[in-house]
């Protein structure tokens, strides 16, 4: 194969989660006093981890209250209702039965990472979750994605890294290997291209067409 490394976005890009997180947001901010955000403002908001995301919410004086809030819900609830995406499952088995190294790589919580990904069942397809507080750093620092080559001994010169944000985009070019972005999580493909993105899908099947020359069992829409 063309890439012998995939590193994986996780929400938006690998599983919707977009529910869960509403929900925490919706269950905290009233207990501060503060309305509770639409789906849309909390979609604009996610990507750079929940710390920043919340900052959007909350001055900083409220930050560690309604980050205790928010982590305690979360931990009880996230699970509930949290699906993959669309052809998710099918293009990481795919990929790992050709020898492919699968890591995921997310701004999201490390712990909270790795217990969705053994819920959802695709831990035994990957070689490492990657996440907020494993590191000192988040996407897009590129001591981050070296640490994450450096763990997997993987070669950033046959890597790819698939996602849905400027987060991603910008990850990429700081980190040396090509981004391969879906439209399916946070941002439009006019955001994307905004961002420095160069390819942009609009789904997960249109993607595994153009990257990894891979049918999945989904029709296949039209790259953007």
């Amino acid at each position: 194969m063309r890439y012998q490394t995939a590193l994986f976005d996780l929400d938006g890009t690998l599983l919707d989660h977009l529910p869960a997180i509403h929900r925490s947001y919706a269950y905290t901010l009233p207990q501060l006093g503060r309305p509770a955000p639409t789906r849309e403002q909390v979609r604009r908001a996610i990507g750079g981890g929940l710390e920043d995301a919340m900052r959007r919410f909350v001055p900083e004086a409220e930050l560690a209250r309604a980050l205790a809030i928010y982590r305690a819900y979360w931990d009880r609830t996230m699970l509930d209702g949290v699906e993959l995406m669309p052809g998710a499952g099918e293009l990481l088995r795919i990929l790992h039965a050709r020898g492919c190294t699968l890591a995921v790589l997310t701004n999201k919580h490390g712990p909270s990472s790795r217990r969705v990904c053994e819920h959802l069942g695709i831990t035994p397809l990957l070689r490492g979750v990657f996440g907020a507080l494993d590191t000192p750093w988040l996407k897009p620092d590129p001591r981050l994605t070296a640490h994450v080559f450096a763990t997997l001994g993987a070669d950033p010169a046959t890597a790819c890294l698939v996602g849905d944000s400027p987060f991603d985009a910008e990850t990429a070019r700081q980190g040396g290997l090509p981004a391969f972005l879906v439209t399916t999580g946070t941002h439009s493909a006019d955001e994307l291209r905004a961002a420095g993105a160069g390819h942009i899908y609009p789904d997960l099947a249109t993607l595994a067409r153009a990257v990894f020359a891979t049918e999945l069992s989904g029709p296949a829409p039209t790259v953007l």
